[in-house]
């Protein structure tokens, strides 16, 4: 027989599989909550270490190519002096903590702005080496350490001068709320910069522990790091958990720079920097749901397997086998004995026709062997059967789908989530207003080079050269003070024709439902002409592309929808009455806190505020105001995330889930061996039923065969060996007839 058919196999697969998921019910599904602290808070410092690696990747490449791009721009127009340079650059820039200017020849300090810089660190003479102008950390006498930038100042028949600007390796933009830390590590683990950190011990010495572990952590391939398929952030990142003190824990996320492509690497990933933060929270070593209900529900698994496995093998193996085993008797021609009839389904009625069928192979005519064939036996099919067991697991699993364990609106999410929730929509929002205050002061640094005598072709030049080196802009373009375009790199202007250029440095406009962010920066070279870029908003929504933060949109003061990170509808109302009161709640000057605030904040005027929505399921939200100055400022834009809490890796959501899992897992179990029986025992038997009847009423011409090499295909092949005994029969009698005996009737073996 097939190793795989017959009924005994899928009984024995459903037996195995039901004492499995009762161990793995028991003993496995049960362990929930009893972490220190639930997988969602550590998910949550990943991300917020993630945040800060592409902030300060981010704001380091972007400080290279400001460096490059105006040493470029200066270089490609009249010679200027050292301290013109310098003044021009702060006016545009103020991002770096000091500036110099050297003559390479004579190493001659030439001017300089702001800290003393660590010059004597610069060998002169390797600049025009391999990576002779690529940055470089130094660290400062009193420990601190510095980023340097370089670029070339080159003018005809003068000497050739080097432009420096220096830069902390602090993570910017980045809000830390009121308990965390985050510093800046080298590939050695050593602290380059940090902040949060308080003067105490305690967090200086974890702080040592964990850069020691992130070193040798940073050091993994990116593909190795992560779980398959997890996404997100294309470097090596990932979550700690720190010493344990009074009930609180540490717990800190890293991540190393990493460019934004994956294997893409920048100036800033080959620094080989990574980001830790870490903050401390509170304990919460407690099961979600007590033991004794995975214990009970391994349990009742066992009682109701049980009993349906014994009816399988009660009511469907058993009356099979002893078919098989008759029909074997019967075709052998031991036909001394009645067939032992089943009592239940298409056993019962291939049983009385292997009765009938004996008779008749003793010499009675299929007439008088006759009888009701649908009789109280044949009542209770197979699949009735069947259907028994089904419901008996269903008992078992639909309880686990449908309603135990349910998370309801009640549910409690840790604190540290929602302020989670708020700092990064609080972080992100500072990313997209710098992008737009980068924006602007790169058309600055374009425009502060543009005079009455510079040519429309190299203004066409200018602006190409800029949109290649920065690809924010969709169109760049100078505007005339008659709203005259006097040249133009990339798409059509949306600036409406015959106007002169906007007071505003930065302005919105709708353009057949598509947001057009245009920024003016006015020319002083150029009496009332200024340089307009129009932003790209796939840059905008790019910015916004954050995993762990859910929904993410940016509205303005009217709170329509401007850009998101996903799907949207531009001009468009915010989805939700709560969403929409939170994002005015944070815009709030007075300071007083929306509905439902969950952060405690006192300070009066706009600030990010986070929530629990628990309206149509529990969500966790917050909002952003762009408060942190620059041309950006008075668009006053708002960052709106939200994300429902079910998909949060905490205990409630995991308990619910993992229950769920387990009455899947029954009923997927129960359904795939009961389907089994059904097709390859359940239907051959009744098909089998059918021709043992009709083979029993007189049918010789249609010949029996088997379907499957099991016991059904073996009661099937001594059926047609019982036919051809049949037709032999009919073929003696037809010959010669039997003298002394009663026409068509045999007298039994054995009597006289």
């Amino acid at each position: 027989m097939s190793l795989l058919g017959g009924i005994r196999p899928p009984i024995a697969a459903l037996s195995a599989l039901l004492l499995a998921l009762a161990a793995l019910t028991a003993f496995q599904l049960g362990h929930v909550g009893r972490e220190p602290v639930p997988p969602a808070v550590l998910t949550s410092q990943q991300y917020f270490a993630e945040d800060g690696a592409i902030a300060l990747r981010a704001s380091l490449d972007e400080s290279i190519t400001d460096i490059g791009r105006t040493a470029s721009l200066f270089s490609s127009g009249e010679p200027v002096s050292p301290d013109s340079v310098l003044d021009k650059l702060g006016s545009v820039y103020q991002k770096w903590r000091g500036t110099a200017v050297i003559e390479i020849k004579s190493g001659r300090l030439e001017a300089q702005r702001g800290e003393n810089l660590p010059l004597t660190a610069l060998d002169l003479t390797a600049l025009d080496g391999e990576n002779g102008l690529a940055p470089r950390m130094v660290r400062l006498e009193n420990g601190e350490t510095r980023l340097l930038t370089l670029a070339l100042l080159s003018w005809p028949d003068r000497p050739q001068q080097l432009l420096v600007a220096s830069s902390s390796l602090k993570v910017p933009g980045i809000s830390l709320g009121r308990s965390r830390a985050i510093a800046v590590l080298d590939s050695s683990g050593q602290v380059l910069g940090s902040d949060g950190i308080g003067g105490s011990a305690q967090e200086k010495k974890q702080l040592g522990k964990f850069a020691k572990t992130v070193a040798q952590k940073a050091g993994q391939h990116p593909l190795q790091s992560k779980e398959p398929g997890s996404g997100g952030f294309a470097g090596v990142s990932g979550s700690l958990l720190g010493d344990s003190k009074d009930g609180h824990r540490s717990v800190a996320g890293y991540a190393k720079l990493t460019g934004s492509q994956p294997g893409v690497g920048t100036d800033a990933t080959a620094l080989g920097l990574t980001v830790v933060s870490f903050v401390g929270v509170a304990e919460e070593r407690s099961a979600a749901v007590d033991s004794f209900f995975w214990i009970a529900a391994s349990a009742a698994l066992l009682v109701l397997g049980a009993l349906a496995v014994a009816l399988l093998v009660t009511t469907v193996q058993r009356p099979l086998l002893r078919l098989f085993l008759e029909s074997r008797r019967i075709g052998r021609g031991d036909l001394h004995r009645p067939v032992t009839v089943p009592k239940y389904g298409e056993a019962a009625r291939i049983g009385a026709a292997l009765d009938r069928l004996r008779r008749q192979l003793l010499g009675e005519p299929a007439a008088e062997t006759g009888g009701p064939r649908r009789g109280r036996r044949a009542r209770i099919g197979t699949r009735a059967l069947l259907g028994v067991c089904g419901i008996l697991l269903l008992v078992w699993s639909a309880p686990l789908l449908l309603t135990l364990n349910r998370a309801g609106a009640s549910v409690a999410v840790p604190k540290t989530i929602v302020e989670d929730q708020r700092e990064r929509t609080d972080t992100l929002a500072d990313r997209v207003r710098r992008a737009l205050n980068e924006g602007h002061a790169d058309l600055t640094s374009v425009a502060s080079v543009i005079s009455d005598g510079t040519t429309p072709a190299e203004l066409t030049k200018l602006l190409e050269r800029t949109r290649t080196q920065h690809g924010r802009y969709e169109s760049l373009y100078v505007l005339s003070a008659d709203g005259t375009v006097l040249a133009r790199a990339g798409g059509t202007p949306h600036h409406p024709a015959g106007k002169g250029p906007s007071k505003q440095s930065v302005t919105l406009v709708d353009s057949g439902n598509r947001p057009v962010i245009t920024e003016y920066a006015e020319a002083p070279g150029l009496p009332g002409a200024a340089v307009v870029g129009e932003l790209r908003i796939d840059l905008l929504n790019a910015l916004l592309k954050r995993p762990g933060l859910g929904e993410v949109r940016v509205v303005d003061a009217e709170h329509r929808v401007i850009g998101g990170n996903n799907g949207y509808r531009a001009f468009t109302s915010l989805s939700d009455a709560g969403l929409d009161a939170l994002a005015s709640s944070a815009n709030d000057k007075s300071g007083a806190d929306g509905k439902g605030a969950a952060d405690e904040k006192t300070d009066k005027g706009p600030r990010a505020k986070s929530a629990l929505l628990r309206d149509g399921g529990v969500a966790i939200a917050a909002a952003a105001p762009m408060t942190g100055g620059g041309v950006a400022q008075p668009l006053e834009w708002t960052v709106v995330t939200w994300q429902p809490a079910k998909g949060l890796e905490i205990p409630a959501y995991t308990t619910q889930n993992r229950t769920v899992l387990a009455g899947l897992l029954g009923l997927t179990g129960a359904v795939a061996c009961l389907g089994w029986i059904h097709i390859i025992v359940v239907r051959p038997l009744r098909d089998l039923a059918r021709r043992a009847e009709a083979l029993a009423d007189g049918d010789r011409r249609t010949v029996v065969y088997p379907t499957h090499h099991d016991e059904v295909g073996a009661v099937t092949r001594s059926l047609e060996v019982i036919r051809l005994q049949l037709l032999e029969q009919r073929k003696r009698d037809a010959a010669g007839g039997t003298t002394g005996r009663t026409p068509g009737r045999a007298t039994p073996a054995g009597r006289n």
